[in-house]
């Protein structure tokens, strides 16, 4: 193998156009862009414009065969995902997937197992984890200091989303090109956060509303409610309607309550645990004492470029990824569970039944309707809505 990895960007949307900016800007270090795909030929215009060595190729198949590649970054429409990373792996390529790390877990979970079988890497995008802030969240979460957690509370409305976006692509806000709408596009690195710092729930009932704010056939309006093994509780709620949306995290513990924003951390830590002052105090009105406490960061936040340059040292000299392609399947499960909850109408219990999801799922690709309107574009300002 080279010293640096050769490797190409598949789909130049949004996030494809996004990672051949970051190769041009020189924030990848042991990688060298050379070839990009994508079915449209007119996107090459931008990528040859930031680098004009590239090949271009508008078949997938034919540049992982014809291309000596080391590795892939994939950017294309959601249902594709497992499927790409799958042919590269299967070509002895190395392959990073944009989340999520596909639309349902049952194939998710197929291909996941078959790169374990071989000695090729499959990583994901999930970049909010090279986020100072939610690291440290995470450190203190499970520590274990502050005992366990009796409630969170994630209000994640900040996602806003104009008509023109939902118009930019005929694949968008569909069942059968995206494969659902927030919870599928942009709230998947909440979630998977959700359940990295505070671990998998026992049961999902979520209301997902479909085109409530937008023309869309998906949902752009969500409520979520968990319950977790040890009896504490969980919302969750995010829309793309909102307009100034917010972001609070609120981890509440035996003896400490995080309430995390995007840019700062603030914990309360109470003087003894809650469960034992609840019974031991004689005053039914005295609150438990409690007092600010400091939380410094590393205040390192390297995004897109972080998990791409985790993913190259990890091929060349076997260090951490920051998030492997299995690592996409818990969040998934609760996007999952949380529309099949909402589409039948009731509590769903984990682990989910699969095959129940894909069925209903399918009955949805099956009405899903080619939108009339499009007008295609590549989004600016791209910036806002890596968090």
């Amino acid at each position: 193998m080279s010293e640096k990895l050769r490797y190409a960007v598949v789909g130049i949307g949004n996030m494809g156009g996004k990672h051949v900016l970051l190769y041009k800007e020189g924030d990848i270090k042991e990688m060298e862009l050379v070839a990009v795909c994508d079915i449209n030929p007119k996107k090459f215009e931008f990528a040859l414009s930031q680098v004009p060595t590239l090949h271009t190729y508008t078949d997938y198949y034919e540049m992982l065969d014809k291309e000596k590649l080391d590795a892939v970054i994939i950017a294309v429409p959601h249902y594709f995902h497992p499927e790409y990373v799958k042919a590269a792996v299967e070509r002895g390529i190395n392959a990073l997937s944009e989340k999520p790390a596909g639309v349902y877990t049952k194939e998710v979970k197929e291909v996941a197992n078959f790169v374990k079988g071989t000695d090729k890497t499959a990583a994901l995008m999930l970049n909010q984890r090279t986020n100072c802030i939610y690291r440290k969240v995470r450190e203190l979460v499970q520590s274990g200091d502050y005992g366990q957690i009796r409630r969170t509370n994630w209000i994640i409305t900040d996602w806003y989303r104009t008509q023109s976006y939902y118009n930019s692509s005929d694949w968008r806000a569909t069942w059968d090109g995206e494969g659902g709408g927030v919870l599928m596009n942009q709230a998947p690195h909440n979630i998977d956060l959700w359940q990295w710092i505070c671990g998998m729930p026992k049961s999902v009932r979520a209301f997902c509303h479909n085109g409530l704010w937008h023309d869309i056939e998906v949902e752009d309006d969500v409520t979520i409610y968990v319950e977790y093994p040890n009896g504490a509780t969980g919302v969750f709620i995010t829309t793309t309607g909102d307009c100034p949306g917010d972001n609070r995290f609120e981890i509440t513990m035996d003896r400490a309550k995080i309430v995390c924003t995007s840019s700062e951390i603030k914990m309360y830590e109470l003087s003894s645990n809650i469960n034992d002052y609840t019974y031991a105090e004689n005053d039914g009105f005295t609150k438990l004492e409690s007092h600010e406490v400091k939380v410094e960061t590393d205040g390192e936040n390297p995004q897109h470029a972080g998990v791409v340059n985790a993913f190259a040292s990890h091929i060349l000299h076997g260090t951490p990824l920051v998030a492997d392609y299995s690592e996409g399947i818990n969040g998934l499960t609760i996007c999952n569970a949380a529309y099949l909850s909402s589409w039948l109408g009731k509590t769903i219990d984990l682990p989910l039944d699969e095959d129940l999801y894909l069925e209903e799922l399918n009955k949805r690709r099956a009405s899903s309707k080619k939108k009339k309107t499009v007008k295609e574009q590549t989004m600016k300002n791209m910036d806002k809505t890596f968090g």
